[in-house]
């Protein structure tokens, strides 16, 4: 600011300074620079266009493909996570859409057949459909709970990451024996 003001002085006092300055492009920093701005117009035909874009994507880089690296226990995790929300959440919509079309295909779908269809069938059936639909309920409920402690910012280092998603794998077994053997 100083020197600002020593040159301004300078200027003021003496025109051929003024003069001076402006011929080499000193006065740059008091804001009397004029700039022209031009470009050339350059027109292309669509099919030129076009062709300028694929030979751009030619030498454009490539995402590399997931299996030259290493399979980690998170990356299972967030796919088992995104698979199982979608399996229930699809489960449930398939239900609701039987529960609505049954009685105009002429299929009895209530509470009592449902239940006379289940207390006929075999024990190991019963085990085996048990398991199929507890388990991705297990895993997405308690690796759910596994991210709202994320959000919180606790276990959010490599240690406690791997510590939840083993803690997460544990207490789906657990949970999904508890539930079959109901």
């Amino acid at each position: 600011m100083l020197a600002t003001r020593s040159m301004l002085k300078t200027v003021a006092q003496n025109p051929s300074v003024r003069v001076a300055m402006f011929k080499n492009g000193v006065a740059a920093p008091m804001g009397v620079r004029h700039f022209n701005v031009s470009r050339p117009a350059m027109e292309q035909s669509p099919d030129a266009e076009s062709e300028l874009l694929r030979q751009q994507r030619k030498v454009r880089p490539i995402s590399p493909h997931l299996s030259i690296y290493q399979p980690q226990l998170t990356w299972y995790g967030s796919a088992a996570h995104r698979i199982t929300g979608c399996a229930i959440g699809g489960g449930f919509y398939l239900g609701a859409l039987a529960y609505l079309a049954a009685p105009a295909l002429g299929v009895q779908f209530d509470t009592a057949a449902i239940i006379s269809s289940v207390a006929a069938a075999p024990v190991a059936a019963k085990f085996v459909a048990k398991t199929t639909i507890a388990a991705p309920f297990v895993y997405h409920c308690l690796n759910g709970i596994r991210h709202l402690v994320w959000d919180t910012t606790k276990f959010i280092d490599i240690k406690g990451v791997y510590t939840t998603g083993y803690a997460v794998l544990g207490g789906t077994v657990v949970g999904t024996l508890y539930l079959a053997s109901m």
